[in-house]
């Protein structure tokens, strides 16, 4: 097959069917390019007949990413700058509501044999490894000069640092920045510098639709709902899509991640728009299967319907396979950013994935000990409850102090037996076997007594029976922080074409949104450093350019 052939079909013929395609999606919004090869562009009707805004770069999605594009390309390049957010009131996305944690490079080139090993030279060119290496050994210098407050620490609240350290090059290769009050602190910090350079942000923005030159193929703005009323915006220079994951997306998640359900926490607005919107212009997708995710209760709550990372006091529990058969050792499952891997485990048994879910059982000892996840005002205050979210962003406000409230909604099981507990468990999932869950209960309490778990190894001083009732259980499943496919980019930040030869002109793509990890999450502060790093790279690149409509 010659080099313009893929499957069959020529990269000619496949982008002009890409280009019919996107303008039966978009041709409300006035989107129809021409395909391909087509004159087209006589009719002149893909060229919105005014702009309700203008400017020289537009940043779809107001997170770290958008954030720091921002500020590089009002500050540092003199840009006129212009943000879409979708959330109502208040931007910031997971960015504004995580530890805020960010990779400090140590050894530039222990962190490129690192990045090697972990990405295993598939699918992140050396190239994209390299420009994010250089760039980021500049993400204390822009701390210092936005004036972030942070700690240098060389242990994170997650574990390692870096997160495979013990991978050729990864001893000694990175430190981390922990800033006091997590995500939420820094980003009420930058943006006020946001605001001081006279950025406008435009809240409740949606359902965005790219303009794309169908000659060119060159990105010129793009429509969006600002509530219900229909916009379009011009960009001079660039589009950075900086708007995260698809985390809220339940469409995309059954099509993309291993296992479903995928239950995240975090900013609810993160639901695929930017994944869509580089679809519709031709352009190419990577690491959608990839998750910086462990894995937490899931309510099973319509009205609550996230997860909930559980922090319990007591170690007085153990985990069940689906059907009640103990699979791990419960203290050390995997990477705080990588667990869920263990999650997807298929089994021929049930011709399913048999973690997932999962079921933590324990008794009244755990639940007497203290609240099981964290409250507005605790020490680990991150999430979709943070205190500093607007009520009309906050999920929840948190768990109760003596864990009734998580009982009366249902989040956690109650029963007198275990043979109580294990009928309202097989109602939830069909494939628990309330024999072999007792038989479980009764092997795990022999190890107690013994002070030796033969089978999981898990440690002498954390084995305690499950013999004061009543019992309880709730769901495992994987997931927490968030989904990192998105657009494929090189080394510009420039979104590539379906057949990863060419950038789409002027579009660029930031942070999470195709964040380059590949099979998996291994950078402890990755993910901030993802923001700060393509959102710097992509506003200079985008301002480089020339206008494209001082090309006539």
């Amino acid at each position: 097959m010659s080099k313009g052939m893929e499957g069959g079909v020529s990269r000619r013929s496949f982008l002009k069917g890409a280009g019919v395609a996107a303008a039966a999606v978009a041709g409300s919004a006035a989107l129809a390019g021409c395909a391909s090869g087509s004159t087209g562009a006589a009719s002149g009707d893909w060229m919105p007949k005014s702009w309700d805004y203008e400017c020289d770069l537009l940043v779809v999605g107001y997170g770290g990413a958008g954030m720091w594009a921002s500020l590089i390309g009002a500050d540092e390049c003199g840009q006129q700058v212009l943000v879409l957010e979708k959330a109502p009131v208040r931007g910031g996305g997971n960015s504004s509501i995580n530890n805020g944690e960010f990779a400090i490079i140590n050894d530039a080139e222990g962190m490129r044999q690192y990045w090697h090993e972990m990405t295993q030279d598939v699918d992140t060119p050396s190239a994209v490894i390299d420009a994010w290496i250089d760039e980021g050994l500049r993400n204390c210098e822009y701390a210092d000069k936005y004036e972030l407050e942070y700690d240098i620490n060389e242990k994170a609240i997650a574990g390692t640092i870096p997160e495979y350290s013990f991978l050729p090059g990864g001893e000694g290769c990175q430190s981390i920045a922990d800033p006091p009050g997590f995500g939420m602190a820094s980003f009420e910090i930058l943006d006020q510098k946001r605001k001081d350079l006279g950025v406008e942000v435009l809240f409740d923005c949606h359902d965005e639709h790219l303009i794309q030159n169908p000659d060119t193929k060159e990105i010129v703005g793009c429509t969006t709902m600002i509530g219900s009323e229909e916009k379009t915006v011009k960009a001079r220079k660039g589009v950075i899509l900086c708007t995260g994951g698809f985390e809220f997306n339940e469409d995309m998640k059954r099509k993309y991640l291993k296992c479903y359900p995928f239950k995240f926490e975090g900013w609810k607005y993160n639901t695929g728009d930017g994944i869509r919107m580089t679809e519709e212009v031709g352009g190419k997708l990577w690491h959608m299967g990839m998750a910086g995710a462990m894995y937490g209760m899931w309510t099973r709550d319509p009205e609550n319907d996230f997860l909930i990372l559980i922090m319990p006091s007591d170690q007085t529990f153990i985990y069940t396979d689906r059907l009640g058969k103990r699979w791990v050792d419960e203290m050390r499952i995997g990477s705080p950013h990588n667990g869920w891997h263990a999650f997807t485990h298929f089994s021929d048994e049930i011709c399913d994935y048999d973690h997932c879910p999962s079921w933590c059982v324990f008794d009244q000892t755990l639940f007497e000990s203290g609240p099981m996840s964290t409250r507005q005002g605790d020490w680990f205050e991150c999430g979709n409850f943070t205190t500093m979210l607007p009520d009309e962003l906050r999920d929840w406000e948190g768990w109760s102090d003596d864990n009734q409230a998580e009982v009366d909604k249902g989040w956690i099981i109650k029963a007198d037996t275990l043979e109580e507990l294990a009928a309202k468990m097989k109602a939830i999932d069909k494939w628990m076997d309330a024999d072999t869950l007792k038989a479980t209960v009764d092997t795990w309490n022999q190890v107690c007594e013994n002070g030796e778990d033969p089978e999981f190894h898990r440690s002498a001083a954390t084995l305690n029976p499950l013999n004061n009732p009543p019992f309880y259980a709730y769901t495992v499943y994987p997931g927490s922080c968030s989904t990192l496919g998105g657009a494929m980019k090189n080394e510009h930040g420039q979104v590539l074409d379906v057949f990863a030869e060419q950038p789409i002109p002027r579009l660029y793509g930031a942070g999470s949104f195709g964040n380059i990890h590949s099979h998996t999450y291994g950078i402890t502060g990755g993910n901030v450093a993802e923001n700060m790093i393509w959102g710097r790279i992509s506003a200079r690149h985008a301002a480089s350019l020339d206008a494209w409509d001082e090309k006539k």
